[in-house]
């Protein structure tokens, strides 16, 4: 169990990966319940999140600075910290392209994608919250498997709808705005495993 000192690092952590969980959730929601009209309005709501996660960042890496001894390396809770925040960041992403492009319809393979990016939000939150846990924890091996597989299985709905859109007749700006969207969920599932890789090696090092 992390000492009570060391907690904040932690429940920080866990506050970080909320706020994509609640991106991810608000990507969803304004896919399954399309309206271009109240996109601007969305996408102005998921920058408050993604403005929460970053003043949680802020405030985790001024304390940092101020504590003598830290529950594990500082580079690390650097490197964690920053991927969490990544996952928010591509979240926003998505719906940025979304709006620059212009869309007026979604794709059901965008749906059935961000279906697997809160998933796998789901699924580091539950790791983040194992993590304080990590010298005795006997689920945050069986974690980091479950995020590597979503990822997995993001990359084959990428490649699936890449290649749909160049095999279906379709016009070139249909392609060029979605083939682009496909893009930015896709590396929404890699955040989520960046952030499993760094948890990973903190394991290594520390046991």
């Amino acid at each position: 169990m992390a000492k009570k000192q060391d907690a904040f690092y932690f429940d920080n952590f866990v506050a970080c990966a909320e706020d994509s969980c609640r991106a991810a959730q608000m990507l969803k929601e304004t896919l399954e319940d399309f309206n271009p009209e109240s996109l601007k309005g969305r996408l102005d709501a998921i920058h408050e999140v993604e403005h929460s996660g970053d003043a949680k960042k802020h405030e985790m890496l001024d304390h940092l600075a101020k504590e003598f001894l830290p529950p594990i390396e500082r580079e690390d809770i650097v490197s964690l910290s920053q991927n969490i925040d990544n996952m928010t960041d591509k979240v926003e992403d998505v719906m940025l392209r979304v709006y620059m492009n212009n869309v007026q319809e979604i794709e059901p393979n965008a749906l059935k994608m961000t279906d697997i990016i809160i998933q796998c939000c789901d699924a580091v939150k539950e790791l983040l919250q194992e993590f304080k846990n990590f010298k005795r924890s006997k689920n945050l091996k069986k974690l980091m498997i479950r995020i590597n597989d979503l990822e997995e299985e993001a990359d084959r709905l990428f490649i699936q709808s890449v290649r749909g859109l160049y095999t279906e007749a379709g016009d070139l700006l249909r392609i060029i705005a979605w083939r682009d969207i496909y893009v930015y969920l896709e590396r929404c599932a890699d955040a989520c495993e960046h952030v499993a890789d760094v948890v990973e090696s903190v394991v290594m090092k520390n046991s």
